[in-house]
């Protein structure tokens, strides 16, 4: 039910914007420019005057969603705006501004529109430069490695168990179908334990070391032990690794940038705080 209420909500909204779009489309002559149809007086609902501010947030919002502004959009702004006063108005006359799961809500969106305010305030405040971008991308590509591994491989919980699949390959046994049968690695087995193209850093360092001692065609002579289990590799292909530009990339790292930045507040804060349980 709840669901559906909040459905309904958004429909409101998305059908006040539709007519907009529609009124748009079949718009008269006459048109006033945007600035003249945002420029209007005040809107008042039953007395209660609707902030300019309110008008203008929704207008920025629309205008970075790529909206163009267009007088009809400013109309279905307003008309938007005037719906929730009438029905914000109806609620409090039913009370429910008053009601303890509303409040709860309420004081909930209070606070996540300043959390992300304060999270918007910090980044402007410490922003992040191309040169640690830069810098955080070549850290990126030395821990990559040189070459990417293609490699099979088969995860057991027994070291004998290990050993004896090396032992039946060593007999000639086949690789994949030996995956197939035993491997206990969901992601792999079914594909005889292929674990596509990759570089040796996507791997623990057990597995990674194993795989970059190996040469092309080569499997482990011995099982490699991880927390996962035992495991038998074998390498099917070796190939230079190409790393995408920095250009292409600069973008993913900012934004994790921006992420290890806001998570460094929080627990900065959080180390400071004063917290009691009662």
């Amino acid at each position: 039910m709840q669901s559906t209420l909040k459905s309904l909500a958004v429909a409101l909204v998305a059908g006040t914007f539709a007519v907009g779009a529609v009124a748009q489309d079949k718009a008269a002559p006459k048109k006033a420019s945007p600035e003249k149809a945002a420029a209007g007086g005040k809107i008042v609902v039953n007395g209660v005057t609707i902030p300019q501010s309110r008008l203008d947030l929704m207008n920025k919002e629309l205008t970075a969603s790529g909206q163009p502004n267009t007088p009809e959009r400013q109309q279905a702004v307003k008309d938007e705006l005037i719906n929730r006063e009438v029905l914000v108005q109806a609620a409090q006359k039913r009370g429910l501004d008053k009601n303890a799961d509303v409040m709860a809500q309420i004081d909930m969106a209070r606070q996540a529109v300043l959390v992300r305010a304060l999270f918007e305030s910090e980044v402007k405040a410490n922003p992040i430069t191309d040169a640690d971008l830069q810098k955080q991308y070549e850290d990126f590509k030395k821990s990559m490695g040189e070459n990417e591994y293609k490699v099979r491989h088969i995860l057991v919980d027994k070291e004998d168990d290990a050993k004896a699949i090396i032992a039946d390959l060593g007999k000639g046994a086949d690789f994949a179908k030996l995956a197939k049968d035993k491997s206990k690695d969901p992601g792999s087995k079914d594909n005889g334990g292929d674990l596509d193209w990759g570089p040796s850093a996507r791997y623990v360092k057990p597995f990674s070391d194993a795989v970059m001692a190996l040469k092309k065609g080569q499997t482990t002579t011995a099982p490699v032990k991880t927390d996962f289990g035992y495991h038998v590799i074998r390498l099917d292909d070796v190939r230079p690794l190409k790393v995408p530009g920095f250009d292409e990339v600069k973008e993913q790292f900012r934004q994790r940038a921006q992420q290890q930045q806001i998570q460094k507040l929080v627990m900065d804060l959080r180390s400071k705080a004063k917290v009691e349980e009662r």
